[in-house]
């Protein structure tokens, strides 16, 4: 079986060699020095100051709202992972679903000035597939009508924007490092604060609200383990090899499918981590059956993100975010990963190829090619 992704294992005599220091130090938690030096080499490699680690990628986005004192609704993309709009609720904020830009899929700054209302104390862009989002115009909304921006960075590691770190951007990003992702810990997660009192208020609120041995905050345990940073930093030795081979995948693919297939726009001035490889198709119908296809070959990518998070629960509207729901019925992200064999990239093109010529013939013109994606 060929999954959408394969976590990434180092070399396992490096991750024994960190995990001897952890049996050495006898220290299994409470910002070892395996964590701090993994905060440190983090620090370094993505050009950010106050990161923060935590236990998972959800807390961080939950500690994030918390040490900024959000309240009341926060605006963000139906267009993404649940756990963004269900950290909010968990936190006993509202979300409030404004719809996306068709092109790059990423949260719409003229829907999200159409969303606002004196309740709205923060907004929560995702970096979607790790495109940056328009941080500049989500800033000016913010600093007109002063709300936290904190930015769900998930998919975005590694990721610069005209020359930084797009983790600079807002009043925090945070960072998912579960097993699935370009940058893992097995579990985990970070937080990039622009403030270091932020930071600070943070760093109490993931270990219970202690400071000086004393609890003067309401805190939870957030914390990541010792056993979790080694794998962080035997990661870190091998991910300039885990991008390179990423980017080879992504480039057989985008090669050979980006004149049949609609692929998001991708924000000018940013790099990419090829963290995903999304492509969108002409109608829900030609999705489902060319994924038909390929589950048959024992190939199983994945609607990612379906189906949009203004469609269910509390959080559904009969108006809704069309451009997202649109999207999602429409988007599918194929397997990428550094060991995926050549052999099977090779036929799950040809399996794209040979469906999507099958069904050109007689299709509009603006659902053919990568750039037929509107708003």
């Amino acid at each position: 079986m060929i999954p959408v992704t394969k976590p990434h294992l180092p070399e396992i005599g490096r991750y024994i060699r960190y995990i001897e220091r952890c049996y050495e130090n006898n220290q299994l938690t409470n910002n070892g020095p395996l964590a701090q030096e993994l905060k440190a080499r983090l620090e370094e490699y993505l050009g950010v100051q106050n990161l923060l680690l935590v236990a998972n990628g959800t807390l961080a986005l939950q500690i994030a709202y918390k040490a900024l004192g959000v309240s009341g609704k926060a605006i963000t993309t139906p267009f993404t992972f649940v756990a963004t709009s269900s950290s909010l609720r968990w936190e006993g904020i509202e979300p409030v679903f404004a719809d996306i830009d068709g092109k790059t899929l990423d949260l719409c700054p003229e829907k999200t000035r159409e969303a606002l209302d004196p309740d709205v104390t923060a907004l929560v862009p995702v970096h979607v597939y790790g495109n940056p989002c328009d941080v500049e115009a989500f800033d000016e909304i913010a600093r007109e009508h002063d709300l936290k921006v904190i930015y769900d960075a998930a998919h975005a590691f590694g990721v610069r924007l005209n020359g930084k770190s797009v983790l600079e951007w807002g009043d925090a990003a945070t960072l998912s490092f579960h097993a699935t992702k370009v940058f893992h810990t097995v579990e985990g997660g970070a937080i990039v604060f622009k403030r270091r009192e932020d930071y600070e208020r943070a760093c109490r609120l993931i270990n219970f609200g202690y400071e000086g041995g004393e609890v003067v905050d309401e805190g939870i345990n957030a914390k990541m383990s010792e056993f979790h940073a080694a794998m962080g930093l035997s990661m870190l030795d091998e991910i300039e090899a885990v991008l390179a081979k990423r980017e080879e995948v992504h480039q057989r693919y985008y090669e050979a499918l980006e004149s049949l297939y609609e692929m998001p726009v991708w924000k000018e001035g940013a790099t990419r981590n090829y963290a995903y490889f999304p492509v969108l198709f002409p109608s829900e119908e030609a999705l489902l059956k060319t994924q038909e296809s390929l589950n048959e070959a024992g190939i199983f990518p994945r609607r990612y993100f379906y189906p949009s998070l203004d469609t269910l629960g509390s959080g559904r509207s009969d108006g809704g975010s069309p451009i997202s729901r649109d999207r999602a019925r429409r988007v599918l992200c194929l397997p990428i990963y550094p060991a995926l064999p050549l052999d099977v990239q090779d036929r799950i093109v040809s399996i794209m190829v040979s469906f999507q010529k099958s069904h050109i013939k007689g299709m509009p013109a603006d659902r053919l090619g990568k750039g037929s994606i509107e708003g």
